[in-house]
């Protein structure tokens, strides 16, 4: 049978617990992400968000286990099936916007489409700058092609660290219809924020981190208001 049809969780994360010297960012931290719900994780500053996410990434070394598509985290095929919008814009300064977009086909040995790639940047407000390098971009544009950059090898799972940081109005309300449209495709999708209100109606399920500990996990179908159910958890402890 194909692995993917008893793929239950798209992400498994069992007790990552990361530390910077005597500092404890993540503690024994577990939490899942399924296909076709979008799973947002909250927390004040601090509270060990972006840490859980670049170990998900493969970008920092953890104790625990990460599980994507039914694979660990460091092995081709998750990489395959991961997409990553980190919270800086990681563009490169030399490429063009549309260069960024056929690097990434090559790398994942996809055939060029061009015709998509024009509707995607078109899409983001970005096909009058394709040929602009990296380093002319805005950070607004940057993060842009950041998120098509992630986007254009059809990944499974896609992590966004405060995606909608430095975006216009117009590529805010594209990026969340876009969410709508991954999730009904099957996408399984954790975004981490500190920006409550930018999530609201979309979420599925929802992680609340504390101190480095996951404090509670919050489901939609409760019909709770996320702001206050977050502020509930992080006042009362």
């Amino acid at each position: 049978m194909d692995k993917e049809v008893i793929i239950t969780y798209m992400l498994q994360v069992s007790n990552v617990t990361k530390r910077y010297g005597k500092t404890l960012a993540n503690d024994a931290v577990s939490l899942n992400a399924e296909p076709g719900r979008i799973t947002v994780m909250l927390g004040p500053n601090g509270a060990g968000k972006s840490t859980l996410i670049k170990c998900v990434a493969g970008l920092l070394r953890f104790e625990g286990e990460v599980i994507i598509g039914g694979y660990g985290n460091k092995t081709l095929e998750a990489k395959r099936a991961l997409g990553y919008v980190p919270e800086m814009p990681a563009v490169y300064d030399l490429l063009t916007v549309r260069e960024h977009l056929e690097f990434i086909r090559r790398a994942y040995r996809m055939p060029l489409d061009h015709g998509q790639d024009q509707a995607r940047l078109e899409r983001f407000e970005l096909w009058e700058h394709k040929d602009k390098m990296g380093k002319e971009l805005s950070k607004g544009m940057q993060q842009k092609v950041s998120i098509l950059c992630a986007l254009t090898h059809e990944p499974r799972l896609i992590i966004f660290d405060e995606p909608l940081v430095g975006l216009d109005p117009r590529a805010i309300k594209e990026l969340k219809a876009w969410f709508g449209e991954l999730r009904a495709a099957g996408c399984a999708m954790l975004i981490s924020t500190h920006m409550i209100e930018s999530v609201e109606g979309l979420w599925d399920t929802a992680h609340i981190l504390m101190r480095g500990k996951l404090a509670a996990t919050i489901e939609a179908a409760d019909q709770a208001s996320l702001m206050e159910k977050f502020f509930a958890i992080t006042e009362g402890a």
